[in-house]
């Protein structure tokens, strides 16, 4: 699947307001997450590595004892096992999150959901 049509992909929402789309490969996953407006991603943690971008929108991330508002093109880092937390503020948001390695959790709910045509 070296070519991804986002819009073949069902959505998972994990959390209320947060619809998310996680392709993965080998060692490495993306997450396309969308955000309603005041939807909340909460406080968490994972053994994972998280890098991101926030494509639209506006979000208040908390990455351990740091906030901040993210508008479209910040990126962020989050080591592993650090906690965080997002936020979407003053309208709906959308984010690239990468994990490193894959996360299992998302993998299998990928899984469950995947067309079983391609998805490029």
């Amino acid at each position: 699947m070296p070519f991804i049509d986002i819009t073949k992909i069902q959505p998972i929402e994990a959390v209320p307001g947060c619809r998310m789309r996680t392709p993965y490969g080998e060692h490495l996953m993306l997450s396309y997450l969308e955000m309603d407006e005041g939807a909340i991603v909460p406080l968490h943690s994972h053994p994972h590595e998280q890098g991101g971008m926030l494509l639209n929108g506006k979000i208040e991330l908390t990455i351990g004892d740091e906030r901040r508002v993210c508008e479209a093109g910040s990126m962020f880092l989050i080591p592993p096992n650090v906690p965080h937390k997002a936020v979407a503020v003053g309208g709906p948001a959308v984010v690239l999150d990468v994990f490193s390695p894959v996360r299992e959790d998302y993998a299998e709910m990928f899984n469950k959901y995947i067309p079983t045509n391609d998805l490029s």
